[in-house]
């Protein structure tokens, strides 16, 4: 199944891609005028329209943006540029933001939560995604199948549920899905459950019957969030479909499926938002992970290769990453061993799709080839396959030219089902790897991963950890710079978590 990992670097590529790009066309001239800012608009709208975004919200956002930029007012060079910017970015964020903010459930207390959608929107794959995205974070969530109309929808919410251990309850006899949701969650209820999801029935299209079972099922359980689940392939026609749900029944959440292989993406984004109905989550895939937060100021960061560093920090935290004092010991002595490097791929695993997190950091999304991402998450896996084929000496050598001869890394290969030239290639990564970590033991770390002499010194540990990164890394963040304003965006936090980011 090998398809591409789908995150933001997938997800609207190449809307985002060329908006970005017309944005840095604009601040590579000489002169900044208003015929570059013109050009700029010119080709951010086509970009728009490509996707699918309503002509009146493509006309507006042009107008509002040449509102915000008064060129006689603005100072040359880089004020210039970055008001620019931050006028395209300001504007993008209010062509999707609703203007309402979604419903927060409620710790310790039953949240009711209903699904509703057309058929084939994804609806009851989004419903295990919504359950074990709260899972995750520590919530008791379950799934209520009151899909009585579509053949095989309690099969398919049993398997998805069974597989992500989630309970579940629903009936291969009983006909009446209101009954069978207030059952369900009557019982859930009794149990103690927080999150009670609540599939319902799908049409092919907007029909009476469709939106008369949906009222009698939110009449008997009292939903305290109607999520409607959309499929983002239908561009701005979400508008209609949104506005007809709405109509029906209390919509106060939107879910926005298919958003990894689609053009109309960016259309339906803004389709929905103008609807006042606010986005929650977006999903990008088929697979269970392939769902996110959605949240309107990071999104379009991340789309434009600006990063998210608020999400990353956020990323960090939910892994448990955060608090790690035998690794931070370890880099202050600048010892680093393959145990080491299997334990920093396990933690950023953690973290979600390597692009996902590689689109936070300002300017690293260049840095992962688009397609690629699900190759580089399938190199970790492989590179950890090969070491648990190792022995414990192996994993904990700060030697390895030494101890890695030809005969040692012919067993590992065979261990692990792979090629010796791929144990070679581990070994290689792991180098350069220690490399870097070597360097790092100058940045005298702290047991907590805070770093005094950013306090004492900032130029000179600035420098130092300038050293310390991949040249690309460092030249993509924005040279040394550009690392600042990272730092100081990450209140001091240190690098370590990507510091060895894969290629």
């Amino acid at each position: 199944w090998s398809r591409p990992e789908s995150d933001l670097n997938m997800v609207l590529a190449e809307l985002g891609g060329r908006i970005a790009q017309a944005m840095r066309s604009m601040t590579s001239k000489t002169v900044i005028d208003e015929e570059a800012v013109d050009n700029m608009l010119k080709e951010i709208s086509s970009a728009l329209l490509s996707s699918d975004v309503n002509v009146k919200l493509v006309s507006s956002l042009r107008k509002n943006v040449k509102n915000r930029i008064n060129l006689e007012d603005l100072a040359t060079g880089l004020n210039r540029r970055r008001m620019i910017q931050q006028a395209v970015f300001e504007e993008l964020c209010e062509m999707l933001n609703p203007g309402k903010k979604p419903y927060q459930p409620k710790k310790g207390k039953p949240n009711v939560i209903m699904f509703v959608g057309l058929q084939g929107s994804g609806k009851t794959t989004s419903c295990t995604k919504y359950a074990l995205h709260y899972q995750r974070k520590s919530w008791k969530t379950c799934l209520v199948c009151s899909d009585t109309f579509r053949a095989g929808a309690f099969d398919q919410l049993k398997q998805n549920a069974t597989k992500a251990r989630i309970p579940f309850y629903g009936s291969y006899t009983e006909r009446d899905p209101v009954k069978i949701a207030r059952d369900g969650v009557e019982m859930f209820k009794k149990e103690g459950q927080e999150i009670i999801i609540v599939d319902t029935s799908g049409r092919h299209k907007q029909e009476a019957s469709l939106f008369e079972e949906m009222q009698q099922i939110a009449a008997a359980v009292e939903p305290d969030d109607i999520v409607f689940v959309l499929d983002s392939s239908i561009g701005q026609a979400a508008h209609d479909q949104a506005t007809a749900f709405k109509e029906a029944v209390s919509v106060g959440s939107v879910i926005m499926t298919k958003l990894d292989g689609h053009a109309k993406g960016g259309g339906a984004l803004s389709a929905v938002a103008a609807t006042s109905s606010p986005i929650v989550f977006i999903g990008t895939g088929e697979h269970f992970d392939d769902f996110e937060t959605f949240e309107v100021r990071s999104f379009v960061s991340r789309l434009l290769g600006l990063g998210d560093v608020g999400g990353l920090m956020n990323a960090i935290k939910d892994a448990g990453l955060d608090k790690q004092p035998e690794l931070y010991q370890k880099l202050s002595q600048g010892v680093f061993t393959l145990r080491d490097m299997y334990e920093q791929f396990q933690n950023v695993m953690k973290m979600g799709p390597i692009g996902k997190v590689m689109s936070m950091i300002p300017g690293m999304s260049a840095l992962m080839t688009k397609g690629r991402e699900h190759e580089s998450q399938e190199r970790f896996k492989k590179f950890m396959t090969i070491m648990d084929s190792m022995t414990d000496d192996e994993l904990d050598t700060e030697n390895v030219n030494k101890i890695f001869t030809d005969t040692r890394v012919f067993r590992i290969a065979q261990g692990s089902g792979s090629h010796p030239q791929q144990v070679w290639e581990l070994l290689e990564e792991f180098k350069r790897f220690q490399k870097m970590i070597a360097k790092m033991k100058h940045l005298k770390i702290g047991k907590n991963g805070e770093m005094p002499q950013m306090t004492r010194n900032p130029q000179q540990a600035m420098q130092q950890m300038g050293k310390c990164l991949d040249p690309r890394m460092l030249k993509q963040i924005g040279g040394m710079s550009g690392l600042q304003n990272l730092m100081k965006s990450m209140n001091g936090m240190d690098m370590s978590q990507f510091m060895g980011m894969p290629e």
